[in-house]
């Protein structure tokens, strides 16, 4: 019997699109859905609902006086309509989800388990203290991981995702210099191969930003670092594992030259996957880092759920994070400690982020996670990791461009570019065929570095079948590409929806529904 890669067999037929079209637009069992004004009616309401007697209104000017204009819909017509949408999206519990430099791995069940628990899920962040130690002591307990697992001082757990934390370490370098009379340092050098956030995040906080160039193989320029550190230096922003999926192996060397001239030094964490539990980054001379906990430690952002970015801290920072942060005294009370008060410990603090205390679902995730795993687990976590991303890269290096290949082994992601293409096809046609293959495709065009990039990043839940059937996969797209196959030019084929003009759609956005046909409602 003939299998390929994807299941299909002879006897499923023609897996074209090639039956006769339907009077409602289905295919099977995929149903079409309209939006849901085409289907409800704003004159109508899925109950009935008694006319209130009138009431003398208190809202002044301020009331309504035409129609919300929401449609009405019943109660299984709502239902219907949520769960034919979920079934046209694509996600982790689906498939392999490819995005490179995003750690989108499989989120354990358990994880969820514990995130709901009612100790966790159904309390307020404005309860007494003494009726939330539970909630506290995972806070804490997640905490001192944390500090274990990177080496570092202290940790600032409120900041809510990566950007969030980057903005966070960039405040305590920012407090740190002040108090000690060095305002004036105003630039923060950032890597090309670092994250893209990590510039913005630094403009944002006021500072004038300057790159600094990699090398050939894909890291950076230590050398033309060191050259442009300075008096006016606050710091660097610097990612490792980089954005070009390999290890900066001259950090401790960076760090050590920065901490020389008075600066201090930011690694981005979102690629802690690829390390954790086989590098501290204190010893490598971080200050500060985040964590992107959804990513690392669980992965419900995958279904655009809550992200949650801890800051680890140098000893020479720790003074100035923010509130609020947990305290464990010696009877085992936990205290939240949320003002700054006379004769406190923590004089330093640049004050809050966030109104309250974190995300602290994803610390139940999290925390659970690393508990199931261990050390000695995490450590694996990172040597998989590690060990699929190298098997995705030397499976595809013969038929896709991989500018770093020599470069040695590569860390958490593989990186690839369209180099070798068929006159007119890019990156953006390979990742629309793989749709057609029913993959999400990887992430494309990063990092700037790299022309036409494509970026797979396996993570360590992806077994070996099902990174061959991806590979199987690209494979086969790779190679139409290369021989110029005019159907790619318009893939996806088999997706709910043909390849869009996103080009219209990002200048011209249709952001309201009007009851108009679509031309109209784009003028």
């Amino acid at each position: 019997m003939t299998i390929n890669a994807s299941g299909w067999r002879p006897e499923m037929g023609d897996a074209g699109d090639t039956g006769p079209a339907t009077f409602t637009g289905n295919k099977g069992l995929m149903l079409e859905e309209a939006l849901i004004f085409e289907i409800g009616s704003t004159e109508t309401t899925g109950v009935d609902i008694v006319d209130a007697a009138p009431v003398a209104s208190r809202l002044g000017g301020l009331a309504r006086e035409r129609s919300i204009g929401l449609p009405g819909l019943s109660e299984p017509e709502t239902v219907r309509h949520y769960t034919r949408l979920s079934r046209q999206n694509y996600g982790i519990d689906l498939g392999f989800f490819p995005l490179g430099s995003c750690t989108m791995k499989h989120n354990p069940r358990l994880n969820e388990k514990m995130a709901r628990l009612p100790g966790f899920a159904d309390i307020h962040p404005l309860q007494p203290v003494d009726t939330v130690q539970g909630a506290l002591g995972v806070i804490n307990e997640l905490a001192v991981w944390l500090i274990k697992l990177t080496g570092m001082h202290g940790v600032a757990m409120s900041p809510k995702a990566g950007a969030h934390g980057e903005l966070c370490g960039i405040l305590c370098i920012k407090a740190a210099l002040e108090a000690r009379g060095e305002g004036h340092r105003n630039v923060i050098l950032v890597p090309e191969s670092a994250h893209g956030t990590n510039p913005a995040t630094a403009a944002f906080a006021g500072y004038q930003v300057e790159d600094i160039p990699a090398t050939p193989e894909g890291r950076v320029d230590t050398a033309a670092l060191k050259a442009r550190l300075g008096p006016d230096v606050a710091g660097v922003m610097i990612t490792n594992p980089n954005t070009c999926g390999l290890f900066e192996r001259d950090l401790k060397e960076i760090s050590d030259a920065v901490h020389a001239v008075g600066g201090y030094v930011y690694c981005d964490g979102a690629n802690f996957n690829a390390i954790v539990g086989r590098v501290r980054p204190g010893d490598l001379g971080v200050d500060a880092m985040h964590i992107n906990l959804h990513k690392t430690f669980s992965t419900p952002h995958g279904g655009g759920g809550p992200g949650s970015g801890p800051v680890v801290l140098s000893e020479a920072l720790s003074p100035f994070g923010p509130l609020p942060f947990t305290a464990r005294y010696a009877d085992g009370h936990i205290a939240l400690i949320e003002e700054e008060t006379a004769g406190d410990d923590h004089p330093h603090t640049f004050g809050r982020m966030v109104a309250f205390h974190g995300q602290m679902g994803m610390f139940t995730r999290a925390l659970s996670y690393i508990m199931s795993h261990g050390a000695d687990g995490l450590r694996q976590v990172a040597e998989d990791a590690v060990l699929n991303a190298n098997y995705v890269l030397r499976s595809l290096e013969d038929v896709l461009d991989a500018p770093f290949a020599a470069s040695g082994p590569c860390m958490h992601e593989a990186l690839f570019s369209d180099n070798g293409m068929a006159e007119g096809f890019t990156t953006l046609d390979i990742a629309k065929g793989l749709i057609d293959e029913g993959f999400h495709p990887m992430t494309v065009y990063f990092p700037l570095v790299v022309h036409g990039a494509m970026l797979v990043e396996p993570t360590e839940t992806e077994s070996k079948a099902a990174l061959d059937q991806f590979i199987g996969a690209l494979r086969s797209v790779a190679g139409r590409a290369k021989a110029g196959d005019p159907s790619l030019k318009s893939a996806p084929h088999y997706a709910p929806r043909a390849r869009l003009d996103e080009t219209l759609a990002a200048r011209k956005p249709v952001l309201v529904w009007k009851d108009a046909p679509l031309a109209e409602a784009v003028e």
